[in-house]
C-alpha cells in the first residue's frame, strides 16, 4: 500500500458550528441548495465541510475543481429520501476554510487525506457508493484503491485516475497555468478567470445566472481561491512532481476496483477529459455500463443532471447491496 504521510485526524466541530465563519455568504444560494452545514475541525485549525442528508446505505460525491459541493446538489436532493448522501468540499473549496500554504498543502494526497479521514470518522467501511467528477475522481479512487472493502458501487462524471495517456496533450490553457505561474496567479485569484469561465467553457447548454453565481460564490477573492490554482499546479506530468508518485500508485492499483460494478456517464463535449481519457476508462473497467451523451460538456451535471439522476437510480437498484 502507498505510504501515507501526515494523515489527518478530523475532531467533531458541529457543537461550534454557530461560532464558524463561512468563507463566503451562503444566503443568496440557498433556494438552490437547502442543505445543513457540517464541519469537521482539522489539527491545523482549519474547517473541512461536508453535507450529511438522508439515512441508508452511503453515497459518498467528490467533486473537483474548480466546483464545490453545490455541483451535486440535484443529486443530494434525489437520492437523500432513499440513501445517506454525503459530500464534502476540500479544504480551499466551497464552506471549507482557506488555510495559506504554510498551514496547508493543496496537493492531492492531502485530499485524499482529508477524504480517507471523513469516512473514518463517519464509519463508513462498508457498502460506499463512490460519484466522482473531476479531481473528485484522482481524490476518490485513490481512496477507493487504498480501501477497496468499503467501495459496493462507483460512478464516474468526467474525470481521471491514472496518469495521463501518452497520446493525450494537457490542454494549453492548463499548461499555461502549470508552468508559468506569476501571470495566471494573477488572473486565476486576482480576477477569478479559472472558476468563472468554466462555468461558459465547462457546459455545452447555456447556464442560468443564478446556478453560475453560486458554482463561482466560494472564489470570490485573492485568499478565497487559492485551491483553484494549486489544483491546477498540482496536476502531475513528470515524476519529480510533487503528486506524481500517489497517482502513479493509484494508476497501477485500479484493477483492485474491477469486482466492483462501475457506470460511467461521459459529456462528449468536454476538452479536457475528452474521448481519450473515456476510452482509458473502458480499457481499465471493460464491464462498465456507459452512457455517452453528445451534448453534454465537463459540467456533465449542469447540462444532463435530469437524464443521469435517472440513470443513478437506476444503476443503484440493478446493482442492490449484499443482504
Amino acid at each position: 500500500m502507498m505510504n501515507r504521510t501526515g494523515l489527518t485526524r478530523f475532531e467533531p466541530a458541529d457543537a461550534v458550528a454557530d461560532k464558524i465563519t463561512p468563507p463566503f455568504d451562503i444566503a443568496p444560494h440557498r433556494r438552490l441548495y437547502p442543505f445543513a452545514s457540517h464541519w469537521l475541525k482539522a489539527p491545523g485549525c482549519f474547517y473541512y465541510h461536508y453535507l450529511d442528508e438522508g439515512q441508508g446505505a452511503p453515497v459518498v460525491a467528490v467533486h473537483g475543481n474548480p466546483t464545490w459541493s453545490f455541483y451535486y446538489r440535484e443529486i443530494v436532493k434525489a437520492l437523500s429520501p432513499f440513501y445517506r448522501v454525503i459530500v464534502p468540499d476540500h479544504v480551499g473549496c466551497g464552506l471549507s476554510s482557506r488555510p495559506t500554504d504554510e498551514a496547508f498543502d493543496y496537493t492531492v494526497e492531502s485530499h485524499v487525506n482529508n477524504l480517507e479521514a471523513l469516512l473514518d470518522h463517519l464509519g463508513l467501511n462498508s457498502n460506499v457508493t463512490l460519484i466522482v467528477h473531476d479531481w473528485g475522481g484522482m481524490i476518490g479512487m485513490a481512496c477507493a484503491a487504498r480501501r477497496p472493502e468499503r467501495i459496493a458501487r462507483i460512478i464516474i462524471l468526467n474525470t481521471g485516475a491514472f496518469l495521463i495517456p501518452a497520446e493525450k496533450t494537457l490542454p494549453w490553457q492548463l499548461s499555461f497555468i502549470r508552468h508559468f505561474p506569476a501571470i495566471p496567479a494573477l488572473l486565476v485569484r486576482g480576477f477569478n478567470a479559472f472558476s468563472y469561465f468554466a462555468t461558459f467553457l465547462g457546459v455545452a447548454k447555456t447556464m442560468s445566472g443564478e446556478v453560475r453565481d453560486a458554482l463561482t460564490a466560494p472564489y470570490d477573492s485573492w485568499g478565497n481561491r487559492i485551491a483553484t490554482l494549486r489544483f491546477v499546479q498540482d496536476i502531475p506530468v513528470y515524476p519529480e512532481d510533487k503528486s506524481y508518485a500517489l497517482v502513479k500508485w493509484t494508476d497501477e492499483h485500479l484493477h483492485l476496483l474491477n469486482h466492483i460494478p462501475m457506470m460511467i456517464c461521459w459529456g462528449m463535449r468536454d476538452f479536457v477529459f475528452d474521448k481519450i481519457i473515456l476510452a482509458e476508462w473502458q480499457k481499465r473497467f471493460p464491464e462498465a455500463e456507459v452512457h455517452t451523451f453528445p451534448q453534454g460538456g465537463h459540467y456533465i451535471l449542469e447540462d444532463e443532471g435530469e437524464a443521469i439522476v435517472v440513470l443513478i437510480k437506476d444503476f443503484l437498484k440493478k446493482h442492490p447491496l449484499p443482504g
